[in-house]
C-alpha cells in the first residue's frame, strides 16, 4: 500500500463527509423537525463549532480509509457494504441515542438522521472500495 494510493482514498472521502455533514445530514434532520406548516428549512453552524467538526469528518474519513486498507489489502474485498455498515452503526448510534435520551429531535428526525449517518459509511466503503479494491 503506498502512500499516494491511501490519499487517493482519503480524498474523495474527506469530500463526501464534509458533503454530507454540513449539507445532506442536517437539511434532512431539519426538514423533519420542523413544525406542520412551517415552510423554510434553516441549519445554522456557528463557526467554530464548524470548524471543529470539519476537522473531526476529516480525521474520521483518514481512519476510515485506514480501516479500508486493511480490509482489501489483506482480509478480503466481498461483503465490504456490510462490513461498513456495521462500522457505521458502531460509529453512529450511540451518539443518536444521546440525542433520543435528551429528547433534542422528534423520533422521525432521528430515524432520519441515523439512517442518513448508516448511509454516509456506507457510500465512503463504495468509495474506498473502488478506490483500494
Amino acid at each position: 500500500m503506498t502512500l499516494e494510493r491511501l490519499v487517493l482514498g482519503w480524498i474523495p472521502v474527506a469530500v463526501w463527509f464534509t458533503l454530507a455533514t454540513f449539507f445532506a445530514i442536517p437539511l434532512v434532520v431539519a426538514t423533519l423537525s420542523r413544525p406542520r406548516g412551517h415552510s423554510g428549512v434553516s441549519v445554522a453552524w456557528s463557526v467554530p463549532y464548524a470548524k471543529s467538526l470539519l476537522k473531526w469528518r476529516l480525521v474520521e474519513a483518514a481512519v476510515l480509509t485506514l480501516f479500508a486498507s486493511l480490509w482489501f489489502d489483506s482480509l478480503g474485498s466481498g461483503g465490504w457494504w456490510l462490513l461498513f455498515l456495521l462500522v457505521g452503526a458502531l460509529a453512529v448510534i450511540p451518539e443518536w441515542l444521546r440525542s433520543l435520551e435528551r429528547a433534542e429531535v422528534p423520533r422521525a428526525a432521528l430515524l432520519a438522521g441515523v439512517c442518513a449517518d448508516l448511509a454516509r459509511y456506507v457510500v465512503a466503503g463504495a468509495i474506498l472500495a473502488w478506490r483500494l479494491g
